[in-house]
């Protein structure tokens, strides 16, 4: 696959799904904290997403940082738009701000949770 092939694959991901999450691992098998603890935001806020692995691939990491201008992985996207990482989710969900972005109500947590929960869809692949 070629890097074109890779960015338009992601550029298909953000415009295609509400909510995407580009992390390392998957929602069931984080493979890095910060990805982790997304995912588990997400999960207590009872939103659909979207996740796609950024790890067997170099390039993939790469060609995203080039399209969305963040460094950092994870990354989170609402309706085509970047939301950020793990620092600015963690405060939007403290804050109530990422339930207000995502359209659903605040859970009632007194902080972030910092583990993944099960349940989320299979992740997405490029190649």
């Amino acid at each position: 696959m070629t890097n074109e092939e890779i960015r338009n694959a992601l550029q298909d991901a953000i415009k295609g799904e509400r909510v995407m999450l580009f992390m390392k691992g998957s929602p069931e098998q984080p493979r890095c904290g910060f990805s982790a603890r997304v995912v588990s935001m997400l999960d207590a806020m009872g939103t659909e997403y979207s996740a796609l692995d950024i790890l067997p691939d170099p390039r993939i990491r790469q060609e995203l940082s080039d399209l969305s201008g963040w460094p950092t992985i994870p990354q989170l996207f609402v309706n085509g738009e970047l939301v950020g990482g793990c620092d600015i989710i963690t405060e939007m969900f403290e804050s109530g701000e990422l339930a207000d972005t995502l359209g659903v109500p605040q859970p009632e947590l007194e902080q972030a949770p910092s583990a993944a929960a099960p349940g989320q869809s299979p992740p997405l692949q490029i190649g």
